[in-house]
This record gives C-alpha cells, sequence and structure tokens, in this order.
C-alpha cells in the first residue's frame, strides 16, 4: 500500500474542500507522509547522486499524488472548492498533464480573489520546489494568457547531475 492509498490520508490537489484543522492534525499528517515518501526514495533509488534527490518509481506512478503531497508539505496553500465546485481559497491546484506521466500545476482562486495577479510569483515557487525534489518543472503560457507549470519525470541526463 503506498502512500495516502486506503491509508486515509490523501494530499491536496486544490480541488476539495479546504484543509486547514485548527489543531494541526493536518500539518502532522502530511510531514508524516512526505517523511515516508524520502524514506521511499531512500530505499529504492540506487545510482549516482543522494537518493533523495530524484522521484522513486512509486512516485513516477502516481505523479498528481506525489507532486500534490510536495506542493502541501513545502507549506504552499492549496486551492479549494466548496460542495458547489466553487473556488474558495487561491493556491495550486494539481491535475493530470497533458501528455501521460505528466502533471499540470495552477494557481487559482475564488473569482475576484487576485490569483491571476499572483500567479506568477506563485508559480515560480511551486516550480522551485518540484525541481528541488528532481522533477523538472517547466512554465508555460495557456489559454487566456494563464500561465501553468508542466511537471516531468527528470531525463536521464538530468538523474547524472
Amino acid at each position: 500500500m503506498g502512500i495516502g492509498e486506503g491509508a486515509g490520508f490523501e494530499p491536496a490537489t486544490g480541488d476539495g474542500p479546504p484543509t486547514g484543522e485548527p489543531d494541526g492534525r493536518r500539518d502532522a499528517s502530511v510531514r508524516t507522509a512526505f517523511a515516508g515518501l524520502l524514506e521511499i526514495r531512500r530505499l529504492t533509488n540506487t545510482g549516482p547522486g543522494r537518493p533523495e534527490d530524484s522521484p522513486a518509481r512509486w512516485e513516477l506512478n502516481q505523479p498528481v499524488r506525489a507532486v500534490a503531497l510536495a506542493l502541501e508539505a513545502s507549506g504552499t496553500a492549496a486551492s479549494a472548492v466548496d460542495p458547489s465546485g466553487s473556488r474558495v481559497a487561491t493556491g495550486y491546484r494539481v491535475g493530470r498533464g497533458e501528455t501521460p506521466g505528466t502533471v499540470r500545476v495552477e494557481w487559482l482562486g475564488p473569482p475576484g480573489g487576485g490569483a491571476a495577479h499572483q500567479e506568477e510569483d506563485a508559480l515560480a515557487r511551486c516550480a522551485g520546489v518540484l525541481e528541488g525534489l528532481g522533477w523538472t518543472a517547466l512554465l508555460y503560457r495557456g489559454p487566456r494568457r494563464r500561465r501553468y507549470v508542466e511537471v516531468e519525470p527528470p531525463t536521464r541526463r538530468d538523474r547524472r547531475s
């Protein structure tokens, strides 16, 4: 069983309810899950360099979950929706990318909340977090000139550096 599979913990993707809990239980769960991810890397990654510096097979098989966990563990705010599907919080939204194995990270928020004005800096921070964990993160401009980050597994060349 992997992180979040039947274990009662799911990283915030930005499409669920707000994740804040006043007693800090969510923060503790995120720290525990992220520590587990780093341990999976340490135990399963072989080759040159530090094993913690590149995604493990588990992450490559579940990239949306892995990227969401990395961003949440970094302290980056996730967007959120209410039961009707309306955005109620500004932050990242993680979803499948256009190409299999890739992830798309957007910066979304409630209408009129200013997310579009924050997205360049916020997405650059998200890309930095993910690159620091060995992912390839490329910033693009999509429809209506909104920016997003396309996250890919590292190339073989990236893994050697």
